[in-house]
């Protein structure tokens, strides 16, 4: 099928009053969807499970001579945890330089009309971390190298995801954007798993007698992250067209920052609702983070998850938190996605509730309740971004997902913060679970306080006008 030229504003009809919309092609949707597929795996494999949990936070960046202690020994242990540790600041000094010029970048590329060459250009630097983690040796010295290269492809991958997010109405209509932001996370889920298993087949299989000294295991599996991605996230620049320029004059990235503020104010006299949706989003967003990110956690030290338990559990969550978001991006387009948001998020308080109430009975019913609680989370995730999409004001998407970005960032110490309250005041594990969904809970409760605008109440419909 050929493509239709795009207007300014696909999920717009033409007559804000009518019912007809413009069929967006197949084709279209699927390469914008694939972005998420590519560039997973610098999420899950390099981030969070395999490169920097396994090989850059291991002995074998610090003193060999500390190495040798082996764990359990208090040098050895202190050494790990300070090499940790730093990773930890890589990539919050990654988020803080990302929560400040987010919003401004994203404004450059709606002005300019350019949402697709910013998403190449960050897609390519990311491309680059994940090559150049092949030249990160087993030795001390490499360790900066790592770190920097991971907190540097964090960055430009959050960029590219302000832009990615932003193109979502361009691969929609205002019928559809519920299901397409769901197919899009819900491919991440799951392109996070086929990489996932293919880690493990491949070291399953001793790597086919490959020589795997210095680190050369976890160096192929960064080269391979990065050919995956070339792979996949190619069709989104073939198949899916820019869109034009919107009427700001393009200034310097300093006076970005003035033009910012001028339309910050215009948020809050004009679209009141948008930005108290950001705020709201980035508690609760930063509850579901905490899930992901203490889940691992929860499993071995409350529930006695053996590692390959933990990995086990890890694939199972993402594909049920991927096929879940697919389904659930039908039920956006039906009743709304702040309905589903609000569903969502009282299905991940009660599980986790019960996850808690019932730990005693083994991990069962982590297995329940756990897999139970990752099934809401893709979907208020994918809510989320199709609720943004409504409500931004047409031709500053980017710069409104830039904002989204940022008002993430700086509440990201909220999940991490309660949950270790919690366990300091109890000194148990599991009641941190409590801190998280308590953190949840607080953003449900705000998002209640959220006036939708009727467009983007009614189904289908996006804001035509102010919010």
């Amino acid at each position: 099928m050929t493509d239709a030229p795009t207007p300014p504003h696909p999920l717009a009809s033409a007559d804000p009053g009518s019912d007809v919309v413009e069929r967006v092609p197949r084709k279209r949707v699927v390469s914008w969807a694939l972005w998420d597929w590519a560039t997973q795996p610098f999420n899950s494999v390099i981030i969070t499970f395999v490169f920097v949990a396994l090989y850059l936070a291991s002995d074998s960046f610090i003193d060999p001579a500390i190495a040798a202690l082996g764990e359990g020994n208090a040098t050895y242990d202190a050494a790990i945890a300070a090499l940790v540790s730093k990773v930890g600041w890589a990539v919050t000094i990654a988020g803080v330089f990302v929560a400040l010029i987010a919003p401004v970048i994203g404004q450059r590329a709606d002005s300019s009309g350019r949402r697709k060459a910013w998403l190449a250009g960050c897609t390519t630097v990311l491309i680059g971390c994940m090559f150049g983690l092949f030249f990160v040796q087993a030795q001390p010295s490499f360790f900066l190298l790592g770190a920097s290269l991971i907190a540097i492809g964090a960055i430009f991958n959050e960029i590219a995801g302000v832009n990615y997010n932003a193109m979502l109405v361009q691969v929609s209509n205002k019928k559809s954007v519920g299901r397409v932001s769901g197919l899009g996370w819900g491919l991440g889920y799951i392109g996070g798993i086929v990489a996932l298993v293919i880690v493990v087949v491949a070291d399953g299989a001793d790597w086919w007698g490959m020589d795997t000294s210095n680190g050369m295991a976890y160096r192929l599996i960064a080269v391979g992250c990065a050919v995956w991605t070339i792979i996949f996230a190619w069709p989104i620049f073939a198949y899916v067209p820019e869109v034009p320029g919107t009427q700001h004059a393009r200034v310097s990235i300093w006076r970005g920052y003035a033009v910012l503020i001028h339309d910050l104010k215009e948020l809050w006299r004009d679209a009141r609702s948008t930005l108290w949706f950001l705020f709201a989003s980035a508690v609760y967003r930063d509850g579901l983070a905490g899930v992901f990110t203490f889940g691992a956690i929860i499993a071995s030290k409350s529930f006695g998850f053996d590692n390959q338990q933990v990995i086990m559990f890890g694939i199972a969550a993402n594909l049920v938190a991927g096929v879940s978001t697919m389904i659930a991006g039908r039920f956006d387009d039906t009743f709304g996605p702040r309905t589903v948001i609000l569903f969502a998020l009282g299905g991940i308080v009660a599980s986790g509730l019960a996850v808690v109430i019932f730990h005693s009975a083994g991990d069962i019913v982590f297995w329940v309740f756990g897999l139970l609680l990752t099934t809401f989370v893709g979907p208020a995730q994918a809510a989320s971004r199709s609720l943004l999409a409504r409500v931004s004001p047409p031709g500053r998407e980017s710069e409104i997902f830039g904002l989204y970005a940022t008002t993430g960032r700086a509440a990201s110490f909220l999940a991490p913060g309660m949950w270790s309250l919690v366990i300091a005041l109890t000194g148990a594990t599991i009641w941190g679970v409590f801190g998280i969904i308590a953190v949840v809970l607080a953003g449900m409760i705000m998002l209640l306080f959220v006036k939708m605008p009727p467009a983007a109440r009614s189904e289908g419909q996006v804001a035509q006008s102010s919010v």
